[in-house]
Order: C-alpha cells, then sequence, then structure tokens
C-alpha cells in the first residue's frame, strides 16, 4: 500500500490525488422496434453519466449524492472497471504512478481490484447464501493468490476480528446474521487484498438506524487505522455530513455542485442542493419540513438537446436556462456550481431555513 496521508490542523487529509476523473461521460442507446419488428433503430440517449470531473486525496471521503437514477452507481461501475466509459479519463495512483484505469483489460484491470474495492448496498443479496462466511471473505484472497490455505485463514480471522465478528462464526452462513452483521462481513470481504480505495455504494441504507451509526463509525475506525480513502455514495445527506470531507452533488449525470462539506451545507449555490437539503429532517418539531415537488427526473435527453437539465424543475428558472447549458464555474474557494443564477440566488442553507424558506435573488 503508499504512502499514507497524515491529517492537517483543520482534520483534513493532506496528500496528493490517489483517483482523479476528467470528463467521464457513459450513454446508453435508445431502441424502439422498427420495420414489423425485425430490426431496430436508436430513438435517443440515457445521458447516464455526462461530464463528470472530481478528484478524491488520499485518505479524504469524497461524498457523491442525489436521487435515485442520477448516476452515482454507474460513476462507482465505471471507476470499478465494471463499464467502459463512452469518453474520458479515470486515473488511479498505482505505485505512485498514475494508470488510465478507463484503457486496462485483462491481467492488468484484475491487479488494479486489489488496490480498489467495493462494498455494495445490500448485504444479504451481496453475499452469497452457499458459502460460509470464512469462504465468503477468503475468496478473493483465493482468487489473487494470497498465500497458503493456513495464511489465507488467519488472515480471515483478523478481518473477522477487524470488523467486530466473533471469529467462532467462520462456518457459518449468511442467514444466521443480522443485517449489520452481513454488512460487516461485506466490508472484512473488501478489506482483504489491503485496498486503498473503497467505494461505499450506499452501505447503510438497508439497515436499521442504530446499525447505521456502528457500521459508520466502524468505516470510521477503519479509515483512521489504515489511511483508507472513501468514495461514499448515499442520497441520505445526514449521513455524509457524517462521514465526509467534500461533497459532490449529482443531477442527471453531472455534477451540479461540489465544496468541502461544511461549506456546501451553509453556502448552497444550486437549487438542486437547496431542495436536497430542505428534504432532510430535523429534529425539532417546530420546523415544518419543506414538501417542495420535484415531479421530473430529466434524465432521458434526446441527443443534442440544450439547456439545464434541472430547469423544468427549478423554482428560479429564467428564459436563459432553456436554451443554454450552464457550465461547471467556481463561485467561491474551493466551491464550484452549474447554475446560470449561482452568482446570484441566496439559497437556503441546511439547519437554518424557515418554515416556508425559499431562495429570494439578492
Amino acid at each position: 500500500m503508499g504512502a499514507v496521508a497524515g491529517l492537517g490542523g483543520n482534520g483534513r487529509p493532506r496528500g496528493g490525488p490517489l483517483l482523479v476523473v476528467r470528463g467521464l461521460t457513459k450513454h446508453f442507446p435508445l431502441f424502439e422496434p422498427w420495420l414489423l419488428g425485425l430490426v431496430r433503430r436508436q430513438v435517443g440517449l440515457v445521458r447516464a453519466v455526462e461530464d463528470v470531473s472530481f478528484t478524491v486525496p488520499r485518505g479524504e471521503t469524497l461524498g457523491l449524492v442525489g436521487e435515485s437514477g442520477c448516476g452515482k452507481t454507474t460513476t462507482a461501475r465505471l471507476i470499478l472497471g465494471a463499464l467502459r466509459p463512452t469518453s474520458g479519463e479515470i486515473l488511479f495512483d498505482l505505485n505512485r504512478t498514475m494508470v488510465r484505469v478507463d484503457q486496462l483489460h485483462g491481467k492488468a484491470l484484475r491487479a488494479l481490484r486489489r488496490h480498489v474495492q467495493l462494498i455494495f448496498q445490500d448485504p444479504f443479496s451481496s453475499l452469497n447464501p452457499r458459502m460460509p462466511v470464512a469462504e465468503i471473505i477468503g475468496e478473493p484472497l483465493k482468487l489473487h493468490r494470497y498465500g497458503t490455505r493456513a495464511e489465507i485463514t488467519e488472515r480471515v480471522k483478523a478481518l473477522m476480528a477487524m470488523v467486530g465478528l466473533n471469529v467462532q462464526y467462520l462456518r457459518r452462513y449468511p442467514h444466521s446474521f443480522s443485517g449489520g452483521q452481513r454488512q460487516r462481513i461485506g466490508i472484512a470481504r473488501a478489506l482483504a487484498l489491503h485496498p486503498e480505495l473503497l467505494v461505499c455504494d450506499e452501505p447503510v441504507s438497508a439497515l436499521d438506524v442504530s446499525i447505521q451509526a456502528q457500521v459508520l463509525n466502524l468505516l470510521k475506525d477503519l479509515q483512521a487505522q489504515f489511511g483508507l480513502t472513501y468514495l461514499f455514495i448515499s442520497h441520505n445527506l445526514a449521513v455524509v455530513d457524517y462521514v465526509a470531507n467534500r461533497v459532490a452533488v449529482m443531477y442527471a449525470g453531472r455534477i451540479v455542485e461540489m465544496a468541502p462539506k461544511r461549506e456546501l451545507f451553509e453556502h448552497p449555490r444550486h437549487p438542486y442542493t437547496e431542495a436536497l437539503l430542505a428534504a432532510v429532517l430535523q429534529p425539532d418539531p417546530k420546523l415544518r419540513p419543506d414538501h417542495r415537488a420535484l415531479p421530473r427526473d430529466g434524465q432521458v435527453q434526446l441527443p443534442g438537446s440544450l439547456g439545464c437539465p434541472y430547469a423544468s424543475r427549478c423554482p428560479y428558472v429564467v428564459e436563459r436556462c432553456w436554451v443554454e447549458t450552464p457550465s461547471l464555474n467556481d463561485v467561491r474557494p474551493e466551491h464550484v456550481a452549474r447554475c446560470h443564477r449561482a452568482e446570484e440566488l441566496q439559497l437556503t442553507p441546511l439547519l437554518r431555513r424557515p418554515r416556508r424558506g425559499q431562495g429570494r435573488p439578492a
């Protein structure tokens, strides 16, 4: 494993970039039957990921948030090499050399997976019900020829202890465990090969709230102990607030805003970010939730369509939004937003909105 970055006085990690994503794009063609169903013709595109760029330094947690279908998981699959991008670059620092992940094949891609691992969303369906825990956690070790059977067994026991599982459960099957315990098994499996980057695809969304806190604390402890880097995908801003250093907000395949966590929560610059913040439940019963409707997702578009994808749902839309696609521009230090009116709108931050809070022009 490469050198572990330390932490600065402000609590943010120090270190060079471990993962760099530039202009990442993935389109899926839409077809319909044609000529009596004998052939198909393309009628549109699903722009699952569109011109996504970000950098994840060593030891940092980047939170990738957005509603279901916005392209978060597709982005993760592209980074892992499970999908090939339509265009763009994915670079990973492998032994102090930036490697193009999107150009790797075969053995080279398999070797990269020792350094990049995935924690799945559903802790039950991601585990083989016919395999005991020892085989589930030990499978990546066998595939990558970690060592002898005795060495693999010792490594599995160490991993189980690391994630808080009793080593006496080695021969138990997944159905014998609770949801939180199954997710710990998944985390142990992801850590088996000493990875540097963990892609966490909504790892606590299927768990009870009390169990969520335990798993999140475990992930933070493991990060502090081993200098791990996380790309943390979630639709729960409260969870992202707890684990992330920076947050990227994704909508219709595009990153619409990205900033350090506290900066984004206190000074949102995109109307979609404001809508997400308004949906966060508050512990104060005097604060009424803002039930602002978001009727359409806007993700299916015809090739060459212009305008802001959020225009049909935005309460601050102007004529320019329908005819000109906004670019991702700097609005504050380390803060970018994809909105034509980012500079003029004062949007309501998290924990400070009134009962009927609405953004208002400055």
